[in-house]
C-alpha cells in the first residue's frame, strides 16, 4: 500500500554500513530524510550522497538525520563508499542500508510495476519525530536530486508547525510567510505585531515570525 502524507510510516530493522538498524530506535526524537537508490555505483546517486555528506552540518542544524538506501548488500556499499569519497571529495558521514530483499523498498512502496524496477527506487522521504510522512518525492533515474530544496521544505515544515502561517512560492528561510486562512485579519494583527499586509482577504502576508 503506498504511503500519503500524514501516515506513520513502517518500523523495520536492516543491515548498513553502520551495522545493524532499528529505524525508530535509530531515529529518535530526530526528523529523518530517507532517500533511496536502485543500486550501487550509478552516477547520478554518487554525486547525491557525496552532496549529501557536504550538507550534512545543515541537516544537523535542524535535528535531521540523513539515511541513504540501496538495494546491493553492505559490501557492495563498502566498495562504493570508497568511490563515493574518492570522487565526491567528503567523508560519508550518514548510514547507507542494505535492502537486497527489497524488504524497505516494499514497505515503503518505492517499487513501481509499471517501471523498471533497477531505477524507480528514487524517492526521497521527509519523517517527523512522531515518525510520521510529511513529505515523498520521487525522481527519474537522470535527474539528480536538488537536497537544498529538501532542506527548504524542511524550513517551512518546521516553521509552519509551530507558528499560524504557511510558505508561498520560493519561499527561503527568512522571507515573508502567509498567514493561515482559519485565523481573522484583526487576530492575526494581534497574533504577528511585526504587521499584517493584506492584499487580498484570503491572501495575507506577514514577516517570518521566528525571525
Amino acid at each position: 500500500m503506498a504511503l500519503r502524507l500524514g501516515d506513520t510510516v513502517p518500523d523495520f530493522t536492516q543491515k548498513s554500513t553502520d551495522g545493524d538498524i532499528n529505524f525508530y530506535e535509530w531515529a529518535g526524537d530526530s526528523w529523518v530524510v530517507l532517500f533511496s537508490h536502485p543500486k550501487d555505483f550509478t552516477p547520478v546517486c554518487t554525486t547525491e550522497l557525496g552532496r549529501v555528506a557536504h550538507l550534512k552540518p545543515e541537516f544537523d542544524k535542524r535535528n535531521v538525520k540523513v539515511i541513504a538506501l540501496s538495494v546491493d548488500d553492505v559490501d557492495s556499499h563498502a566498495g562504493w563508499v570508497s568511490d563515493i569519497e574518492d570522487t565526491q571529495g567528503t567523508k560519508l558521514n550518514y548510514p547507507i542500508l542494505a535492502d537486497p530483499d527489497h524488504k524497505v523498498s516494499d514497505l515503503y512502496d518505492m517499487i513501481h510495476p509499471n517501471s523498471n524496477a533497477l531505477v524507480t527506487v528514487r524517492t526521497v522521504f521527509v519523517i517527523d519525530p512522531a515518525k510520521k510522512l510529511r513529505l515523498s518525492l520521487t525522481y527519474p533515474p537522470s535527474a539528480g536530486r536538488n537536497f537544498d530544496e529538501i532542506l527548504r521544505v524542511i524550513d517551512s515544515l518546521q516553521l509552519t508547525d509551530n507558528y499560524s502561517v504557511a510558505t508561498p512560492a520560493d519561499w527561503k528561510d527568512g522571507d515573508d510567510v502567509v498567514v493561515v486562512p482559519s485565523i481573522s485579519t484583526e487576530e492575526a494583527k494581534q497574533k504577528f505585531p511585526k504587521g499584517v499586509n493584506e492584499v487580498r482577504p484570503y491572501l495575507r502576508l506577514t514577516p517570518q515570525p521566528n525571525k
